[in-house]
């Protein structure tokens, strides 16, 4: 409380949302103690969100870049077999943001809004809450990704033929196309 300067109810709601989190366990005559990383629920938003404020940028951009990897290129062929004329739409408006970008921060949340919507136009509903749990992570690996990049928008070519094939309902281009993007990003990352 003294380091913090926090009442004592303060610290007492920080430590049950903590509990409640997964991130730390009470005993009685133990104490509390910061449960093992390995025991952490990185699929809750918030934990995502802290763990992803101190792991080291590179190694977790990679984890994350690895997840996307297995996800969204067939995220993209599902796209592409089952979008309908609403979910194409919103692809259509986030790849013409990108177009239309004239700086980072533009790019970046017309960059997001593309794989979000991407990931929405699969008809699963059990795909689309993985964008909601990685958009925050998502967000700042796409800034970061821009800003290593010659320009910020060099990646446009990738992104209009993974929208190019989901629009042309062509299953196995847009999983392609998909994989080369993400190859791009993988290659930004680790240089």
């Amino acid at each position: 409380m003294d380091a913090f300067g926090v009442s004592r109810t303060v610290l007492r709601e920080a430590l049950r949302t903590l509990t409640s989190k997964g991130l730390i366990e009470s005993r009685p005559r133990v104490g509390t103690r910061v449960r093992p990383r390995h025991a952490w629920n990185l699929l809750d938003v918030d934990v995502l969100d802290w763990y992803a404020r101190v792991a080291p940028p590179v190694a977790f951009a990679l984890k994350l870049q690895e997840m996307r990897e297995m996800i969204e290129p067939y995220a993209a062929a599902l796209a592409a077999q089952s979008h309908d004329d609403d979910a194409l739409a919103k692809i259509g408006a986030a790849h013409a943001e990108m177009v239309a970008a004239r700086h980072v921060d533009e790019w970046v949340r017309a960059d997001l809004r593309f794989h979000l919507s991407v990931l929405a136009a699969c008809s699963n509903e059990l795909l689309i809450p993985l964008g909601t749990l990685i958009e925050r992570t998502l967000e700042a690996q796409l800034r970061l990704n821009a800003r290593r990049a010659d320009v910020f928008n060099a990646s446009l070519a990738e992104h209009t033929a993974v929208y190019d094939a989901i629009r042309l309902r062509n299953a196995q281009a847009a999983r392609e196309a998909m994989e080369v993007l993400l190859g791009v990003t993988r290659r930004r990352i680790e240089t």
